[in-house]
């Protein structure tokens, strides 16, 4: 997530058209006092229950966890991109990302 923080700027235009969630299966709690120690300009979900995690595909047999698998929705409400695994320590992720981000962005969000 520190990634997307100090990449915020470049990835998402500041937030101008975009809005980042990322969900987990933590506690809300501690969710909300983790974002806020960071400093994240994004949005946090948590999915204790691992409902999301069953619904997108994302959910670790067996374990309490989800794997790393990244959406962009498009202004339309679909999905645009995915990106699964989501590989968090590759530099290419984040420019396939951007590209997936700006080609979502309706005309004029850049």
């Amino acid at each position: 997530m520190e990634a997307y923080r100090d990449q915020y700027a470049t990835l998402f235009h500041n937030g101008k058209g975009v809005a980042v969630i990322g969900i987990s299966t933590d506690a809300d709690t501690v969710l909300a006092n983790w974002a806020r120690e960071k400093n994240f300009p994004v949005y946090f979900a948590s999915d204790d229950k691992v409902e999301v995690g069953k619904l997108y595909d994302a959910k670790i047999p067996l374990v309490n966890y989800e794997r790393r698998k990244l959406f962009v929705i498009g202004p339309d409400g679909r999905v645009a991109h995915i990106m699964d695994p989501f590989r968090e320590i590759s530099p290419a992720a984040y420019t396939e990302l951007a590209e997936a981000v700006n080609k979502a962005l309706p005309p004029g969000a850049k």
